[in-house]
């Protein structure tokens, strides 16, 4: 069983109030209807069945409008299987012909009955009512079969999705924008069952196709976005991170596997509703790109969050669109003096140094941008600022910066590239105690995390070895001694 339990951009610059009203609706409505929802199928179905059984093996018999709509819609969706019940031989069938063969007037009142019963139900039903039925669909099932959930399993899973996927896109698209999505992705995905399902009576129900919509405009929006995923093999629980740019084009290949291969209806999911979301969420987030409206929605989104801020910035980048970088530059810095944290006035500035080519100005301001993408844990951005530092020529980050970033790596579980940066971190910094620690700490991966005890015993002896002060790390250090010594000794192939 594999699930994700998160992904690295989970932070948002409003609540996300939409995604939590679709939640908590969904799960009213699971709780008002799931009672009724579990008791309605058994007993529709069996007077379906008997209806239509009746009406094959006695077909002298007058049919209820009830009993001929059961009846076209069989013998529209599946003649075969009708024209089977009607000239199939079996004792049970026979006996079901011979009862009451001689009394006509008994088995219209049993057909007459039954009709007025399933009559009832159906009127009463909340999948009649509610539900997306293919064959005889409503204006509004399109949107409420989309707020009906058949299961506890299947509640859970599309909430937890809904949450994962849809915090981040409300917060880039907008609310109103958002609730457009989400409520026309429903309606699309099931429109598509309907197509592709044109005669079926079967109701279909839930979120996955406004929920797979969103997952595809994840994949759009954020494709380099690691998410975390957990698994449970046997007993064990095991954990790992992929991007989302192999990730959800995999689970969408699986969907279009079970759907064209194994029936679009395959163990009980309409994997058609899940397809057709998904390429229409892909879609909408590529129009939406193109076109430029997520870009004027997130200026209007920073403008409503920060009105006085934003005006000033405006001002000083049209300065720096015609070249007076100078009177930009100290603007901004007169800016950040009071806001020293503004991402977009660091951004600017970092721009304006480096055109400029102030090389050690550009350093620094790309070093905090560093600092303040980790501290939002945005790795991947961090990281593109510790590229753009390094590839500048501005230098290198200093010791601090550097290690919080290896332990941002660590934090993701990115251990070999953690481990490497650390020796990095230790190498340019010898004279400064981040450098034992650095080494401690790509020590302690290589013997927990990489199964390399012998390159961590060689780690421990040198920061041992070192003439830096370190009275207060002597125990740890010598407990990664003895650990690193006992583990090469009991497994000498694992020495490396």
């Amino acid at each position: 069983m594999l699930l994700p339990i998160g992904h690295e951009n989970m932070e948002t610059r409003r609540w996300p109030v939409i995604t939590i009203a679709l939640i908590v609706l969904n799960v009213l409505a699971f709780l008002a209807t799931y009672g009724t929802l579990q008791h309605e199928p058994p007993e529709v179905s069996g007077l379906r069945y008997r209806i239509r059984l009746l009406c094959a093996t006695h077909p002298e018999l007058t049919e209820p409008p009830v009993a001929q709509r059961l009846v076209d819609d069989i013998r529209r969706t599946d003649p075969t299987a009708w024209e089977a019940v009607r000239n199939q031989k079996s004792d049970a069938l026979d006996l079901f012909r011979a009862q009451s063969a001689d009394d006509s007037s008994a088995l219209q009142a049993q057909m007459n009955q039954l009709c007025t019963r399933y009559d009832e139900l159906q009127q009463n039903s909340l999948l009649a009512r509610w539900a997306f039925v293919p064959a005889h669909p409503t204006a509004y099932s399109y949107i409420t079969a989309s707020f009906l959930n058949g299961g506890w399993l299947q509640l859970i899973c599309n909430m937890w999705f809904l949450w994962l996927a849809g915090m981040v896109l409300e917060d880039a698209w907008g609310r109103p924008l958002y609730l457009l999505i989400y409520l026309l992705a429903g309606a699309f995905s099931l429109a598509m069952q309907g197509v592709f399902n044109a005669s079926s009576t079967a109701p279909t129900l839930g979120a996955p196709g406004a929920v797979a919509a969103l997952m595809g405009a994840f994949l759009v929006r954020f494709p380099n976005v690691r998410i975390q995923m957990a698994m449970l093999y046997f007993v064990r629980i095991v954990r790992f991170t992929a991007a989302a740019y192999w990730l959800l084009p995999a689970w969408f290949l699986l969907e279009l596997f079970y759907g064209t291969v194994l029936g679009a209806n395959n163990g009980g999911v309409a994997h058609t509703v899940t397809i057709g979301g998904f390429l229409f969420g892909m879609a909408a987030a590529i129009v939406i790109h193109i076109t430029g409206l997520e870009h004027a929605i997130g200026e209007r989104i920073g403008r409503q969050l920060d009105p006085e801020r934003h005006g000033d910035l405006d001002a000083i980048e049209g300065l720096i669109r015609v070249n007076r970088t100078v009177e930009a530059a100290d603007q901004l810095r007169n800016f950040l003096a009071q806001h020293p944290d503004s991402e977009r006035a660091l951004l600017m500035i970092q721009s304006v140094h480096l055109s400029d080519q102030r090389l050690a100005d550009y350093g620094k301001v790309t070093e905090h941008l560093c600092m303040i993408h980790l501290g939002q844990h945005e790795l991947p951005t961090a990281l593109k600022d510790y590229r753009d530092l390094v590839e500048s020529g501005a230098g290198l980050p200093s010791a601090e910066t550097w290690m919080k970033l290896c332990q941002a790596m660590e934090e993701q579980q990115e251990f070999e590239r953690a481990a490497g940066e650390y020796m990095e971190l230790a190498e340019a910094y010898p004279e400064n105690r981040h450098s034992l620690l650095a080494l401690m700490a790509a020590a302690r991966l290589a013997m927990s995390k990489l199964g390399r005890p012998q390159q961590a015993l060689a780690i421990f002896e040198a920061v041992a070895s070192s003439k830096l002060p370190h009275l207060d790390l002597d125990g740890a250090i010598q407990a990664g001694i003895r650990n690193a010594q006992a583990a090469v000794e009991s497994n000498p192939s694992a020495a490396q």
